[in-house]
């Protein structure tokens, strides 16, 4: 069996030992494949902060369409936060904003966020209510004014 590399022992200090190769202009030294890898996770991390966020926000809109005896303020806010961080993801990240014109991707953040099950059990409704496709577009729901309708 092979010896585990630098890399594979402890990934934090194999990045400060490339990070410190590459100030001092030793490029030969580098772990040229794992820090493309590393590279590419970067962007990849990003989507997954992206769709996380997008289907934290999809379940708080089917809750307020759905449940709408038990909207207030807090369910408001709620929003209101998700849609802020997505917007302050997409100012950071602007090659993000591609992802979200996706269908497929825009499919994948739907499935997240409106896990029929938990999301049924969660607002103790039949899991036929519940959409199976997103009914709102993108636009619609980073929109600081729009909430969905019953």
């Amino acid at each position: 069996m092979a010896k585990p590399t630098r890399y594979e022992q402890d990934i934090v200090t194999w990045a400060q030992e490339q990070a410190a190769l590459l100030r001092a202009g030793r490029l030969s030294e580098l772990d040229i494949e794992h820090i493309a890898e590393e590279i590419e996770d970067v962007g990849k991390s990003e989507q997954r902060e992206l769709i996380s966020r997008m289907a934290v926000l999809i379940t708080d809109l089917l809750k307020w369409q759905c449940q709408p005896e038990r909207r207030g303020n807090s369910w408001r806010l709620t929003i209101r936060e998700q849609r802020r961080a997505i917007e302050r993801r997409l100012k950071r990240t602007p090659s993000l904003r591609v992802t979200l014109a996706d269908l497929e991707w825009l499919a994948d953040a739907w499935a997240d966020g409106a896990d029929a099950d938990a999301a049924a059990r969660e607002m103790l409704i039949g899991r036929h209510l519940l959409p199976e496709s997103c009914p709102w577009t993108v636009n619609d729901m980073l929109d600081p004014d729009w909430l969905p309708t019953d």
